[in-house]
């Protein structure tokens, strides 16, 4: 079991964030690990995570959320960003097709750097915007279908489904090393056992980058 100052997990798992820059990833993380939503949140610069620790399975996880820039000009951190992530959300605005035609750059992108074992997860977020929808939910979901992607839709801003897309992508992980650890042989099971990060892909844990604050650039 792992241990941090106070705080004792079973688990610890790096889940990513990518997507388009505007689509809310940040809202989304501060939504699942602070329960709080920053209405005038500006676009984030590099990289920032927060974690927070939860019960998957009967298990204690502690859930360290990555979150990056959308935009082009940091394209240089992704495979540092991707390095023994074991899920990756991958998000769209409902209201903005263009980001939601995106997602294909952004699962190739992932399929590039990250692990092939990675689970991902399609999200169409900002549902509150109701009358502003341009991406239908039938659209997404046979994308998702095709692409082999769980799919969920949410929002940040009304807390809509966030914890339930969080808790799936989690329990998908869990179940996956799961098997994988009563499969592989004993010299893996101290990975486990003790709570340091899991890599499907054997590379080492990335070192801790300072989280913001909300509302901070």
């Amino acid at each position: 079991m792992g241990r941090r100052g106070d705080e004792e997990y079973d688990y610890l798992f790096k889940v990513v964030l990518i997507g388009d820059s505007g689509v809310g990833k940040s809202n989304l993380l501060s939504r699942f690990t602070r329960n709080e939503f920053c209405l005038e949140s500006k676009s984030t610069i590099g990289v920032e995570f927060a974690t927070r620790t939860l019960q998957v399975e009967g298990r204690t996880v502690k859930a360290q959320i990555w979150d990056t820039a959308g935009q082009e000009r940091y394209r240089a951190i992704t495979s540092a960003y991707y390095r023994g992530a074991l899920g990756a959300l991958v998000v769209y605005d409902v209201t903005k097709p263009t980001t939601f035609e995106n997602v294909t750059r952004w699962l190739k992108e992932l399929r590039d750097h990250a692990d092939a074992n990675i689970v991902i997860m399609l999200i169409g977020n900002k549902t509150d915007l109701k009358h502003l929808r341009a991406v239908a939910t039938e659209d997404a979901q046979s994308y998702a279908e095709k692409e082999a992607l769980s799919f969920i839709e949410t929002s940040a801003l009304e807390a809509t489904n966030v914890e339930k897309a969080f808790q799936t992508i989690l329990s998908d992980i869990y179940r996956i090393i799961s098997k994988k650890s009563l499969s592989s042989n004993h010299s893996a099971s101290p990975n486990i056992t003790q709570g340091h990060t899991i890599t499907v892909g054997g590379r080492e844990p990335q070192p801790n980058i300072k989280k913001h604050p909300c509302c901070t650039s």
